[in-house]
This record gives C-alpha cells, sequence and structure tokens, in this order.
C-alpha cells in the first residue's frame, strides 16, 4: 500500500479541469514540459536560499501542485488520445529530472547530511529505473512500494513544511531521511522481484 493507490481517487477530482485543458488546446506533453521547468526553477530557487522559511514552503506546495499535473497528464493523454511516443520518455525522464532538482537542494540545508540527500536522490532514479526496466523483460512498468514516488514527494514536502514553519534540521531530519534510503533500495528490489515473478507466471 503506497500513496500511488489513491491516484484514482485524485483523478477523479481533476477530470473537469483536465477536460477544460483538453478543450482549450492544451496538449498532454505540454503540460509535463511545464511540471518539469517549473520544478527545475522551484529547486533552483531553494537551492540558492536554503536557509528561507519561503523558499523551504516552496516544496511542498509545489510538490502538491505537481502531483495535480502530472495526473492531468496522463489523463489527457490516455482519455483524450494525446498518447504517444514521446509522451512516453516525456514523463519517464521528466519525472525522474524533477524529483533530482527538487531534493538535491535539501543537500545545501545546513544541518542536513549532504552524503544523505545524495544517496537518497541516487537510490529514488534507481527505483524509478527498476520500475521501467520490467517492461523491458515483458512485465508491467512496475509501481510497487515501500517507497514510490508519492511517497518521496510526501516526505519531502513533509520535510520542507516543517523546516519552512522554523524547525531545525537535527536528528529528526537525519532518521527521516536514513528511512527514506532504506526504503527506496527495498523498493527496488522489490519491484525487480514483483517484475521477474509477473514474467515468469506469464
Amino acid at each position: 500500500m503506497t500513496i500511488y493507490d489513491l491516484k484514482p481517487a485524485f483523478q477523479n477530482l481533476l477530470r473537469p479541469i483536465c477536460k477544460r485543458l483538453a478543450d482549450a488546446g492544451y496538449s498532454a506533453n505540454q503540460v509535463t514540459v511545464a511540471a518539469l521547468l517549473f520544478s527545475i526553477i522551484v529547486g533552483l530557487l531553494f537551492a540558492l536560499s536554503p536557509t528561507k522559511s519561503w523558499a523551504a514552503l516552496l516544496i511542498p506546495v509545489w510538490l502538491f501542485l505537481r502531483m495535480a499535473l502530472n495526473a492531468i497528464d496522463g489523463m489527457l493523454a490516455r482519455e483524450h488520445n494525446m498518447q504517444s511516443d514521446l509522451g512516453g520518455i516525456l514523463n519517464e525522464l521528466g519525472d525522474v529530472v524533477s524529483d533530482t532538482a527538487l531534493y538535491l537542494p535539501f543537500a545545501v540545508v545546513p544541518g542536513i547530511p549532504a552524503m544523505l540527500v545524495v544517496s537518497v536522490v541516487l537510490l529514488s532514479i534507481l527505483t524509478e529505473m527498476a520500475g521501467v526496466v520490467a517492461v523491458q523483460i515483458g512485465a508491467s512498468r512496475r509501481y510497487d512500494g515501500p517507497m514510490g514516488k508519492s511517497d518521496r514527494a510526501f516526505v519531502f514536502g513533509l520535510l520542507g513544511l516543517l523546516l519552512g514553519i522554523g524547525l531545525n534540521p537535527g536528528w529528526w531530519s537525519t532518521a527521516i531521511l536514513a528511512a527514506v534510503a532504506v526504503l527506496a533500495a527495498l523498493t527496488t528490489l522489490n519491484r525487480c522481484a514483483r517484475a521477474l515473478a509477473e514474467r515468469n507466471s506469464a
């Protein structure tokens, strides 16, 4: 069970917005690229002002909006006949680049172990790679937990919120990031195991 399992309910809430965007002529790829560019901008602003409350608070706000945009671009593609090979590439690479741009700046926040943040980012990339590689062996794209994309967004959004309201980094932030690293590693193994099991049962 991960936050990703709540996606259908979230999509239902966003479906009217999605329809308006489709009627206005916006494409799924445009939404994907916009989410990527804004993620890079927000990440840069946070990296340039890692001790400012407003910069830290940008992270949870944008992560929520980005989650909405990610759901919308998927619905535009599937429900409004906008699926394309380019869209598939942009979706996968865009998520990884966006995550990196938003999470890596935590490494320059005083009091947060930089190497731990870098480790979490690298493990997150590995997790998504495991999900995609499943397709290469004939299984479905794997989204198994316990630390998928939505779960990471929740954790880093919470970190940004706590820093933004004035809580100083310390043992708690180190413990959270260490837990994310361990869970990300387990997620990678889980996705690989589930992909092999799916392939062998086919």
